[in-house]
């Protein structure tokens, strides 16, 4: 077989060295061609159409994000950012992300272990990136789906069954390399101190007054995660009367970068969740990387809890820590969502959230994910009862925290 062809694009001549040698460390990767600006990634990509892209976001002539734009307009191959870490670069790399970027490494901070861990963290990209089946990367998702009914997964049977609708079975789909890894924090460098989160911009939201809710929603998500949650948020009503907690696994600084592009797009007030912070309805909270998120009774009702705990499943935040919190609140009626990401994480508490009676368990399809490694685990668990396209989601949630 022929090895992966791969283009490397940075400004550095350092940078570009160091993540040749660390691609073809790899026999099954060959570096084709290396170019110092975005504009000769361009030219690269098109003249040799390469099976990935590694590239920088910031270069002379033109930068990352303008390169990535041509890229993905042409459906082109998938391209992996190399991000530093700084506020302006958090905020690009998350722009990156929602226009079409596969992933995202940090560069690394230092030598030894730092260039050891970001290796790791780019070969896995890689690996997948050039392995999985390949998805259109331009255009919009649809607005409508051919007259079909939706997929239905092996539904878990619950304790309390008024709260689970019954659904039809269908076979679960045999188990992938992108399911079965446990997937490293995308940070491929040591942690970052936790940025506090500013408050979110306020917003005209009818629900913002309200103090009780009986629904509540938890998504999680991985790779293709951004461009995913901007889909679905964006398409919620400000008015929506559940509040929204989401694992996306990002490392610390992103996660607070990402909910305020999030929120800049939605109706709903989208922030970086705080240690003790009441839940709200019509507000979605974003676990802060570095920290896992859990729902907690407080006082006067529900409260976010942050902790410091291992990582699960090779993340924290990890969505199976939050959606395993959810379970023992069954007075609200609870909503889950698995969207597209690496790995199996989130499938072990969605599966616990259907056997305590959740109301809606949600895995994306194979035709809308990314990388269906995340939503197949779902699947093969036993914990969806859906099995929805990305584009049907927000109409389904919508009207599902409304009865």
């Amino acid at each position: 077989m022929e090895p992966y062809r791969i283009v490397v694009v940075d400004d550095s001549a350092f940078m570009r060295k160091l993540f040749t040698d660390i691609i073809e460390s790899d026999p099954a990767f060959t570096v084709v061609a290396v170019g110092k600006n975005g504009r000769e990634a361009v030219e690269l990509h098109r003249r040799l159409k390469p099976d990935a892209i590694t590239l920088d976001l910031e270069m002379p002539e033109m930068n990352g994000i303008e390169a990535l734009k041509t890229i993905v307009a042409e459906a082109g191959c998938p391209v992996i950012m190399l991000s530093g870490i700084s506020e302006e670069h958090t905020k690009e790399t998350i722009t990156a992300l929602s226009l079409g970027a596969f992933d995202f490494i940090r560069k690394p901070s230092g030598p030894g272990e730092e260039i050891r861990k970001t290796a790791d963290a780019l070969m896995l990209r890689l690996r997948t990136a050039v392995t999985i089946r390949r998805r259109p990367m331009s255009g919009r998702l649809p607005e409508s789906v051919p007259s079909r009914p939706s997929a239905r997964a092996k539904p878990v049977v619950p304790k309390r069954p008024e709260r689970q609708p019954a659904a039809r079975k269908i076979d679960a789909p045999p188990r992938s390399r992108a399911s079965q890894r446990t997937v490293p924090d995308l940070a491929g460098a040591g942690p970052e101190p936790v940025r506090p989160a500013p408050p979110a911009p306020a917003k005209p939201a009818a629900a913002e007054a309200a103090s009780t809710f009986r629904h509540i929603v938890a998504i999680g998500t991985s790779t293709g995660g951004p461009r995913a949650l901007h889909r679905l948020l964006s398409e919620l009503p400000a008015d929506l009367p559940a509040p929204i907690l989401i694992v996306q696994h990002m490392p610390p600084k992103f996660t607070w970068s990402l909910a305020q592009r999030l929120n800049s797009h939605s109706a709903l007030t989208v922030k970086e969740a705080e240690d003790g912070e009441p839940v709200q309805p019509g507000v979605a909270y974003i676990a802060p990387g570095g920290r896992h998120m859990e729902l907690a009774s407080g006082g006067r009702g529900f409260v976010i809890r942050l902790t410091d705990a291992p990582q699960r499943n090779g993340h924290r935040p990890s969505v199976d820590v939050l959606f395993e919190s959810l379970v023992p609140f069954t007075e609200l009626r609870r909503h889950a969502v698995v969207l597209t990401g690496m790995g199996s994480d989130g499938a072990r508490g969605m599966r616990r959230l259907a056997e305590s009676g959740a109301v809606t368990t949600i895995a994306e399809a194979e035709e809308t994910c990314v990388v269906f490694g995340m939503p197949r685990s779902a699947i093969e668990e036993g914990g969806a009862s859906l099995v929805l396209p990305l584009h049907e989601i927000p109409a389904r949630l919508n009207a599902a925290v409304r009865d």
